[in-house]
């Protein structure tokens, strides 16, 4: 096998099964009769029944995705009439942004989103409700008798839920070998109870088209992609720095700054002509996440909550948390300062790690840095990680932690919020617990990651695939004599034969 195949395009000899190759998912299988052996049908290479076999755990994932949304459908279906009364959007659980900006951002009265209205959402999210949201309204002028609410919302969850099952289709398609890896995204509680909260599942559906685009080696076309994905919610342009220092640690500089041009000159072409033509109504994502406040379940909440534990009470005597909830400018500026310091850190671990990191567990620490430290973190956020952490470290035990604490972060959410309106559920006490388990368990997983960087025989891909299945060029690419150079200034220069 080459060292420079690119993902999906070398043919696999055998698909990876987590019962022999994840030592959470082996010591479960001790309860069912242990792991599959090692002369288990099909995990022979035969010709046509290899492809016959991955097409099988494709189509079992693909379903096991669809019937995760469906649940979700379920459980958000006592609110998508919008008639919410008595709270019950937060007793069952089900509150979603999308009806509730159906109605604050005006698509009910048929207001053209920017044009009419400001929007608090970068332009292709802005877009992307408009298109939705403005038909239905109409419908709704034309046949007073339909529920607006109901047919909005349910148009939103049927796209959403389609590019959840395309990014779980890209997840498959670049893990031909590992196929039972995707099953994390499709059975993830998150996905349960947060795919439809808000829009997020737009931006990872284009940031998943973007990442395979990479991967087939279609740089202009991952820039697109890309550059769509980042102007409908930022955290995609993270994307790019590790893919900048990775080219840079072996010279495949062209290709990424074909990526990185096209996808900087997407993100113009999309909000240019908004921003010339509305720019107040366009600056008005901006302009709210420079004056937000510290938001609940984030770092900075939970070092208000414990300033206010461990100060004495006397008048005037605050912490650092509680200071800087009063003084909104230094907190932007403090929490912009350690993201840009973690970055920084993760740009030196893709240039010095002692073999190149692959581009997903770079991703990966980029976004879950932006998270830890951001002063907003709501709770549909944790959908960003789901696909990238099943690219960076398809192990089960961690990422199950890490589920339960979203789950149990979510549960305590709502009874925040129904104390918030009036009916607390349970001291303030439990809420920031739940927020330190998750922050705790990401954290973790950020750790293990950074982990198998340092001691890449641990990576449970690079024990399947010989270099990076997603790196596109940088699969199988050696470092550049400049990164040699610097290790050992004595070593020759390789002889190429």
């Amino acid at each position: 096998m080459s060292a420079q195949s690119t993902a999906g395009m070398d043919e696999p000899e055998t698909i990876d099964h987590p019962s022999r190759s994840d030592g959470f998912v082996r010591g479960l299988s001790e309860a069912i009769g242990g792991p599959i052996g090692e002369h288990a049908t099909g995990f022979e290479r035969r010709g046509s029944q290899w492809g016959a076999r991955f097409r099988t755990a494709a189509r079992i994932v693909l379903a096991l995705t669809c019937l995760t949304l469906a649940l979700h459908w379920v459980q958000k279906s006592p609110c998508q009439t919008g008639a919410w009364q008595n709270n019950m959007q937060y007793t069952r659980f089900c509150y979603t942004d999308v009806l509730a900006l159906y109605y604050a951002e005006g698509l009910h009265e048929g207001k053209v989103p920017y044009r009419d209205h400001p929007v608090e959402y970068p332009v292709v999210t802005g877009f992307f409700m408009g298109v939705l949201g403005l038909p239905v309204h109409d419908i709704g002028e034309e046949r007073p008798e339909i529920n607006q609410a109901r047919w909005f919302y349910n148009l939103n969850a049927l796209v959403l839920s389609s590019l959840a099952v395309a990014t779980v289709a890209m997840i498959l398609a670049l893990r031909r070998r590992r196929p039972w890896d995707a099953a994390m995204f499709a059975l993830s509680p998150a996905l349960v109870l947060t795919a439809t909260v808000n829009w997020d599942l737009l931006v990872i559906g284009l940031a998943a088209l973007g990442l395979y685009a990479w991967a087939r080696r279609r740089p202009v076309v991952a820039g697109v992609l890309l550059g769509l994905a980042a102007s409908a919610k930022l955290w995609p342009l993270f994307v790019l720095w590790p893919l900048a220092l990775l080219a840079l640690r072996t010279l495949r500089i062209q290709q990424a700054l074909a990526t990185i041009g096209t996808a900087v000159g997407t993100i113009l072409a999309v909000n240019l002509p908004v921003a010339i033509l509305y720019p107040e109504n366009w600056r008005r994502f901006f302009d709210l996440n420079s004056e937000r406040a510290i938001d609940w379940g984030t770092f900075w909440y939970i070092g208000r909550y414990l300033d206010g534990k461990w100060n004495s009470g006397a008048p005037g005597d605050q912490g650092p948390f509680q200071w800087l909830s009063n003084h909104i400018p230094t907190l932007n500026t403090l929490s912009y300062a350690l993201i840009t310091v973690a970055f920084l850190g993760i740009g030196a671990l893709a240039l010095f790690a002692p073999r190149r990191p692959r581009l997903a567990a770079l991703v990966f620490l980029m976004v879950a840095a932006f998270l830890i430290f951001s002063k907003v973190w709501s709770q549909q956020f944790t959908l960003w990680l789901l696909p990238l952490v099943v690219l960076a470290r398809p192990r089960w035990g961690a990422f199950l932690a890490w589920q339960f604490a979203e789950v149990g972060y979510f549960v305590a959410f709502y009874g925040e919020l129904l104390g918030a309106s009036g009916k607390p559920v349970f001291p303030e006490g439990v809420f920031v617990l739940a927020a330190s388990l998750r922050l705790i368990t990401v954290a973790v997983l950020c750790g293990l990651i950074i982990r198998d960087i340092l001691h890449p025989e641990r990576d449970p891909v690079r024990a399947t695939y010989a270099d990076d299945p997603d790196g596109g060029v940088l699969d199988g690419a050696p470092d550049a004599g400049w990164l040699r150079r610097l290790r050992s200034p004595a070593e020759p220069a390789p002889v190429r034969v």
